[in-house]
């Protein structure tokens, strides 16, 4: 599912501030490489045993990841249940409980950015 209105689309931070707001608000950044980074918030269905991932793309638009300078524009923000062993499955609908803590948890993450 991706998520549309966000206002973080577009949006650039130099990296070593955009890890502090993603440390500071749960998101971890998993997947990276010279030019792109992904970070990810987990967000646990009790009632299912489900997990699912709140997952923001990155692009580095001036420099590389390996330098805490390096800028980076926010290029997608979408969400995807786990799957075994490993993975995100975008097609399943997902339960309003769990969309209601990923908008909350995408305000939180854009007003820690714009502070």
């Amino acid at each position: 599912m991706i998520f549309e209105n966000t206002g973080l689309v577009g949006l650039k931070s130099d990296l070593a501030f955009l890890d502090e707001v993603a440390e500071k608000t749960g998101f971890v950044r998993w997947q990276w490489e010279y030019t792109r980074a992904t970070y990810d918030y987990k967000i646990e269905d009790k009632d299912t045993n489900s997990e699912y991932f709140l997952r923001m793309n990155t692009r580095a638009v001036e420099g590389k990841l390996e330098k805490p300078h390096a800028v980076l524009e926010i290029e997608a923000v979408y969400m995807g249940r786990a799957t075994f062993p490993h993975g995100l499955e975008y097609e399943t609908p997902i339960p309003s409980k769990i969309l209601n803590v990923a908008n909350q948890k995408i305000q939180q993450f854009k007003a820690a950015l714009e502070a």
